[in-house]
């Protein structure tokens, strides 16, 4: 269990829209598409007959989740990996003779790898989304508020007044360079097709023209195999902890804005005391400072799967698993309660 999907607090720090790309009917259909179209793909270079890639195709549309679930989390359990029992599930149903074209020449890791980036894509399209969102309600709350006067403070201490505008834009500017960054790497992820080693040797020597063309129909990266290389993860979780640190900053601000003695800014609304009803507590930044804190120390901790023994590491591998959907999911949630929070802000003059 995760600080994410405890009934309580996810309703605070949780994003459901971002974590439905980490749950297991996103994650099948992801595996089942790779099925398909590396099916599709061999069989426009003549390394599969045609027959079979549609057979594949029909049956990995018509599947969905519940589907084969207690064998594949019984797989899980045993294999460390859901791929082994996902394919003979899918062989099974592909039935003879088709069936001996399913995953031909790819190994669990080129499934999972290329599965998770088609899911990282799409919850680069939502974080994307919810960024111009949370940019446009800075720009409205500039356009409104930016002439008001507001003291500076440097090292906790008043320094020299300057506007609303002014410190929006401390907010805004790494913000809009956080989307440049989504932008670059949404445009960069790799797929995955090495093979049971990871040279790539079992797909026969046409194997670089096989990956361009289903790195082309997946909409992905056409890269050489990373099995052991996980720059590409590390890559994607920086930008999760940015966005969730960035939005950490604007939270702490904005908790500091809204003392008592200060008054610079007000917020829509405020949580509640159980013992003091005067209180209007700042939980939305509050809520941001801990996101952006959560993702810097599961970014350190995401780190350690670069170190790799060997060919394949399955504890690193699993630790990825473990770590990588929170951080989507806090980058995501700090998206939605800043975009809430500027919505519903106006600042008072000094």
């Amino acid at each position: 269990m995760t600080p994410m999907n405890r009934p309580l607090v996810e309703s605070l720090t949780g994003d459901p829209a971002i974590a439905r790309h980490f749950a297991a009917d996103a994650e099948l259909a992801a595996m089942l598409r790779f099925e398909r179209e590396l099916a599709a793909a061999q069989a426009a270079l003549g390394l599969a007959p045609a027959e079979a890639a549609s057979a594949i195709g029909r049956t990995a549309d018509a599947l969905r989740w519940p589907w084969a679930a207690e064998d594949i989390r019984q797989g899980m359990a045993r294999d460390g990996v859901p791929v082994p029992a996902l394919v003979r599930a899918l062989r099974a149903a592909v039935g003879v003779p088709h069936d001996a074209f399913v995953h031909q020449g790819a190994t669990s890791q080129d499934v999972v790898d290329t599965g998770l980036m088609l899911r990282i894509q799409a919850v680069f399209g939502e974080l994307r989304t919810h960024l111009d969102t949370l940019l446009g309600a800075l720009d409205g709350l500039a356009e409104r508020d930016g002439s008001v006067a507001v003291m500076a403070q440097t090292r906790m201490q008043a320094a020299l007044p300057f506007t609303a505008a002014d410190k929006i834009a401390t907010w805004r500017t790494p913000l809009a360079e956080a989307a440049r960054r989504l932008d670059e790497r949404a445009s960069r992820l790799p797929i995955q097709l090495g093979g049971p080693v990871g040279t790539g040797d079992s797909f026969g020597p046409r194997v670089r023209e096989l990956r361009a063309d289903l790195a082309r129909r997946l909409d992905l990266l056409d890269a050489a195999p990373w099995h052991s290389d996980r720059t590409p993860i590390l890559d994607v979780a920086q930008l999760f902890a940015l966005l969730a640190g960035t939005l950490g900053k604007v939270g702490q601000d904005l908790a500091l804005l809204t003392q008592t003695d200060r008054g610079a800014i007000r917020l829509a609304s405020g949580g509640g005391s159980s013992a003091m009803a005067h209180k209007s507590n700042p939980v939305g930044a509050e809520a941001l400072v801990a996101l952006g804190r959560l993702n810097a120390g599961l970014l350190g901790l995401l780190a350690q799967s670069l170190i790799h023994e060997n060919e394949r590491s399955g504890a690193a591998w699993t630790l990825e698993w473990m770590v990588l959907p929170q951080m989507a999911e806090a980058a995501g949630a700090a998206l939605r309660i800043a975009t809430d929070l500027v919505d519903g802000a106006r600042f008072q003059a000094i």
